[in-house]
């Protein structure tokens, strides 16, 4: 893990130059790597988006791009969103007051889901704080309960190092937000740049030492592999930490070496190829049913990254009951917070996996049968949904457009049912190609975080799959997308409701649709496209036209709309409702399910255990 404490002490070539302190701010940005920020303009913030333009005159070969969105929750989720598709610390830069609370959602959604970002606020100058002052809001206090930490400059000498240390802190250890707020006269101050140094952080510095430089303890090893070999039916368990880490070559090596398959969280899908024959896809609420049955069947669960929460693991003495836990994570505070492990390791889960592969490289193990079992399960119960129908189903949607990418692209998504609909059935062949707001669920996420990785990464093709209640949160940065020419491709589901909602009130409020019904609503999604811009805008009523046109979209050359208008009754399967165990799971009525004598009867009568 690269990080500022590993840089060679070699003198900084601008060490000793006298510039402004929003000068410093780029230059530090760019010391970091940053190529690109996101971001509104405003007073408070002025002197830095100046210090933008004057570094880019001077720089033409090292240019900071500007992206400017509609709003600023836009620019802090196209932030997220380039981070999490590039690996690298997403920035945004905003003003004062309202440019720093409209941040609020993204900051605390980034902290949720563990994404490495910065945030930087223009702030009134400090003789003003606390006045009451134009734009003026107390962002220390408000994002201290979101962010991994938030700085506010009152000391203009600590400027430099307050930037410098909040890049490292938010890529080091558990990834996270960073806020800084930098009041104006502290960017209009002048002072002279060092090239280096951080703020003081003795207790991080040391903890993180202690995380990232853990090792594999040989009696560790052997207690894990000692778990494994008395295991017949071993499940590893991946979730995000695999692919923030950056641990998925390590996941997929561990898996085969022992031949152990895999089930992943909404977060980690991608850290395994979802086309291996080892890999189960997603389990939890909406996960696939063969899935939940086998972490139902399984008596070893090797946890890497995943945090067992209640989209997973509602009921914790209920999961996974007839297992072992075996649990990996960067953070302490993760280990027994939900479920309690039998063994854990605490460090990088990527240099936690070597050490077990290398202690292990003689180890054999026998999972055959349980692999067979893990075959039948998928032949047994795998996924459907109504292909009769003459509507338009949006789960056919997701597997023809997925039949385009071949598991390729990558793919955002706001939040719903077009969110699961798109886990379930699409392809991903590497990591940080799913893209999605997990743990906050937030609405509006996807069309900004689509510009953000499209950004980040400009010879991918980058879809964002969306649905009409939560594309309407952030519409206005579709002019977004052809104001730099970015061609982001937004397929939108349109059942003309907020879906997943309508899906809970249809089964546990008997039919009472309060506030979900959308078929009133004037909104014309197509033109809407083409009044921002879009040369490719159409919309799809009839199946026997998807195929002709879900390729057109995918080849068009820039940014292209298309609305598909799908069944509103077509409902999430599998589910398992709240409060339930996977055993109560309900698979609807075109996914196989089973009982808990059938698999009792499975298992004891199978030749495979």
């Amino acid at each position: 893990m690269a990080t500022t404490l590993n840089r060679k002490k070699s003198k900084h070539p601008m060490a000793g130059t006298r510039m402004r302190g929003a000068d410093m701010i780029i230059q530090v940005m760019a010391d970091e790597g940053v190529d690109t920020v996101f971001g509104y303009s405003g007073g408070a913030i002025l002197p830095t988006y100046d210090g933008v333009f004057q570094w880019n005159a001077r720089n033409p070969k090292q240019r900071i791009n500007l992206i400017v969105p509609a709003n600023e929750q836009g620019a802090g989720f196209m932030a997220a969103g380039y981070s999490r598709a590039t690996g690298k610390v997403g920035v945004s830069i905003v003003t004062s007051g309202p440019g720093a609370t409209n941040s609020v959602t993204p900051i605390r959604d980034a902290m949720a889901d563990s994404i490495p970002m910065i945030l930087i606020c223009g702030q009134v100058p400090r003789k003003a704080v606390g006045s009451d002052a134009f734009q003026e809001a107390p962002v220390f206090n408000i994002m201290s309960a979101c962010a991994k930490h938030v700085f506010l400059v009152q000391n203009e000498q600590e400027l430099e190092a307050t930037i410098r240390s909040a890049f490292f802190i938010a890529r080091s250890g558990r990834p996270g937000p960073v806020v800084i707020d930098v009041p104006k006269d502290v960017q209009n101050w002048e002072g002279e740049y060092k090239g280096e140094g951080m703020l003081p952080m003795r207790g991080y510095q040391e903890r993180l030492r202690k995380m990232t430089e853990a090792r594999m303890p040989k009696e560790a090893a052997e207690e894990f592999f000692a778990m494994l070999k008395a295991a017949k039916r071993p499940l590893m368990y991946v979730g995000g930490g695999a692919v923030l880490g950056n641990a998925a070559d390590e996941v997929r090596k561990f898996m085969h070496k022992f031949q152990v398959p895999a089930v992943t969280t909404l977060m980690g899908i991608g850290a395994v190829d979802t086309q291996d024959d080892l890999c189960l896809h997603m389990l939890g609420m909406h996960g696939t049913a063969y899935a939940n049955y086998a972490i139902e069947d399984c008596d070893l669960v090797i946890a890497v990254g995943a945090r067992f929460d209640d989209r997973v693991c509602a009921v914790p003495d209920q999961w996974a009951k007839h297992a072992k836990v075996a649990q990996i994570d960067i953070d302490s505070a993760e280990i027994n917070k939900v479920k309690r492990a039998d063994w854990h390791h605490v460090g990088d889960a990527a240099v936690a996996l070597r050490d077990l592969m290398a202690f292990g490289k003689n180890v054999k193990t026998d999972t055959a049968k349980w692999l067979k079992h893990i075959k039948a399960l998928k032949k047994a119960h795998p996924m459907g949904y109504n292909q009769d129908s003459e509507i338009i189903q949006p789960q056919e949607v997701c597997e023809m457009v997925n039949h385009f990418t071949k598991g390729e692209a990558i793919i955002t998504t706001g939040v719903g049912q077009h969110q699961m609909f798109a886990a379930q059935y699409f392809d991903f062949k590497e990591s940080r190609t799913w893209l999605t707001s997990g743990s906050m669920g937030t609405m509006g996420y996807g069309l900004p975080a689509a510009i953000g990785a499209q950004v980040g990464c400009p010879g991918k093709i980058v879809i964002d799959i969306d649905g009409d209640g939560s594309i309407r949160m952030n519409l206005g940065e579709m002019e977004t997308c052809t104001t730099y020419n970015l061609p982001v491709k937004i397929l939108l589901l349109n059942n003309l409701g907020d879906g997943m909602v309508v899906q809970w009130q249809t089964l546990y409020y008997e039919g009472r649709f309060t506030g979900t019904d959308k078929s009133l609503h004037m909104k014309d999604f197509v033109k809407a496209a083409e009044a921002d811009g879009f040369k490719f805008a159409k919309r799809v009523e009839k199946r026997a036209d998807l195929k002709k046109v879900v390729k057109e979209f995918v080849e068009f050359d820039g940014p292209a709309f298309l609305e598909v208008m799908t069944d509103k009754l077509s409902f999430v399967y599998p589910m398992v409702g709240p409060g339930m165990s996977y055993a109560e799971m309900a698979t609807g009525p075109y996914i196989p399910g089973r009982t808990e004598e059938d698999r009792e009867e499975r298992l004891e009568t199978s030749d495979s255990f």
